[in-house]
């Protein structure tokens, strides 16, 4: 999960370079889905990838205009079965 934090008046500029460059994510990295705030402040974004070092080259393309939080996560699913062998 990546939490993205818009700097102070960015959300215009997120998404100009969005429209002219897309999301410029290395080979690797898989965008799912993502929700936005409704004052263009914060973004949570799923994506996936097997190799974490691949966040660092995509948040490179943004940080001018955001701040990042990544947190991995797994589905419901994968924790129910982690926890299950547990009870």
């Amino acid at each position: 999960m990546v939490i993205e934090r818009f700097k102070e008046g960015t959300a215009s500029e997120i998404y100009r370079r969005f429209r002219k460059k897309g999301r410029m994510m290395p080979e690797g990295l898989e965008y799912i889905s993502s929700w936005i705030d409704l004052g263009f402040k914060t973004c949570w974004q799923l994506m996936q990838t097997k190799d974490f070092a691949l966040f660092d080259k995509w948040i490179a393309n943004w940080r001018d205009l955001v701040d990042f939080e990544i947190i991995p996560v797994r589905t419901s699913a994968e924790a129910v079965e982690i926890i299950s062998s547990k009870l």
